[in-house]
């Protein structure tokens, strides 16, 4: 009911896609759970549909604002795409396809702007880009921005035989799989239809009958596309184990997206062994190592792109080195206790005490001091039983947040 409520302003702008653009006008209840938990410091993740601009600055604490895209900075839009009004007060909204100044992001913009003028803030991106992005913009550039990069638990994504992969899915023997996951195909930000034409490219120079492309998280389309190669559409998964398989079932993974902050896709296919591609844009280059674990192709240049694909499959013995490299990278830089132990730092610096990690409950917030247990069964005490810490909002993503490292103990 909220999320129809809080759209209700882009009902003035028809040609606009509700996905995309989160005007947070709708008033909330938050401040009364915050008060009645009372904790130290509050960690926010992604509030839209949840928590009204203006609640912000009533929560009378420290704040630590984890960012999953750019929305915190601009008129509503949660990527900019091609636009970098949010450097100044936004406006003439080309994703609202307005030419009025005094639009719908022009008014976001501004309430932003006077509630958030005084906050005790501190902003987590997960992409060293997006960091770059708040300190550009005209609304956050003053506040302090650290990168903390998202983690992933290695231990259920982690490298399975090929083989035997490819025999639980269905999935030929004796093909190279380039491997494609977004919840969307239609999704320009995603690029799909990049992918497809960097396929057809590839397919004026490659074997036909040796290469076959998978894509899941998407149905498929009523319309058959021309790739160059079969495809196969495996549909939705949610559960870890088949994700885990879907990754190391292929020779490699093809994330085209134009603007991205740090894709779990890329983490997960890295962390079951398997070589990306993708464009040199966002945090693609924080997982990605350019010709070490994958390729990095020129931004939005398709035959880069394929050119990228065409290197990682035509080598077998580089495309084991590349596999290895790809494990690497997650267990060094990657992992969820990494992530917890740069969260406990952070709070505890701004608290000038250790403190507890915090957790999720469903899609609002709760405190926590607790014992609490990581993924690898060990315990984690912040140090301080009588430290709080709330958090508000939900992950952005299926995965990719603290949460997935934390159990009650």
């Amino acid at each position: 009911m909220r999320p129809t409520l809080d759209n209700l302003p882009l009902a003035f702008y028809p040609k606009h896609n509700y996905a995309t653009f989160s005007p947070q006008w709708f008033p909330d209840l938050i401040q009364s759970k915050i008060k009645q938990l009372s904790p130290d410091i509050i960690n926010i993740h992604w509030i839209c549909g949840y928590v009204q601009i203006e609640s912000m600055a009533k929560f009378a604490k420290p704040l630590i604002w984890t960012l999953h895209d750019m929305w915190a900075f601009t008129g509503g839009c949660h990527y900019s795409l091609e636009c970098d009004r949010y450097l100044n007060s936004c406006g003439a909204c080309i994703q609202l396809h307005s030419q009025k100044e005094q639009d719908l992001s022009r008014w976001v913009w501004q309430r932003k702007a006077k509630a958030w003028k005084h906050l005790n803030l501190t902003i987590v991106t997960p992409s060293k880009w997006l960091a770059e992005c708040v300190r550009k913009s005209s609304l956050l550039r003053n506040y302090r921005v650290e990168v903390i990069p998202n983690g992933i638990d290695i231990q259920r994504y982690k490298p399975i035989n090929r083989s035997l992969a490819r025999e639980w899915l269905n999935l030929p023997q004796d093909k190279q799989l380039i491997l494609f996951g977004a919840a969307s195909t239609t999704q320009p930000r995603k690029g799909f239809h990049l992918l497809k034409s960097a396929l057809q490219n590839l397919s004026q120079t490659k074997e036909k009958d040796n290469l076959e492309l998978v894509v899941f998280g998407a149905s498929q389309p009523t319309e058959q596309s021309n790739f160059g190669f079969k495809c196969h559409y495996l549909g939705n998964f949610n559960d870890d184990v088949s994700l885990a398989l879907i990754y190391a079932a292929a020779d490699v993974f093809v994330a085209p997206s134009t603007q991205d902050n740090l894709p779990n896709t890329v983490m997960e296919a890295l962390a079951c062994g398997t070589p990306c591609v993708g464009f040199d844009i966002g945090g693609m280059p924080d997982m990605i190592e350019h010709q070490r674990n994958g390729y990095l192709a020129k931004p939005i240049d398709v035959e880069s792109l394929a050119a990228g694909i065409d290197w990682v499959l035509s080598d077998s013995d580089r495309s084991l080195s590349l596999q290895q490299r790809a494990r690497e990278k997650v267990e060094q830089e990657f992992s969820l206790e990494l992530q917890a132990q740069r969260y406990s730092k952070l709070f505890a610096e701004i608290l000038g005490t250790l403190t507890a990690i915090f957790i999720y409950l469903d899609h609002t917030l709760i405190s926590s001091f607790l014992p609490l247990r990581l993924s690898d069964g060990s315990r984690y005490n912040g140090g301080n039983p009588n430290a709080r810490c709330a958090t508000v909002g939900i992950p952005a993503q299926r995965t990719g947040s603290a949460t997935r490292c934390l159990d009650f103990a």
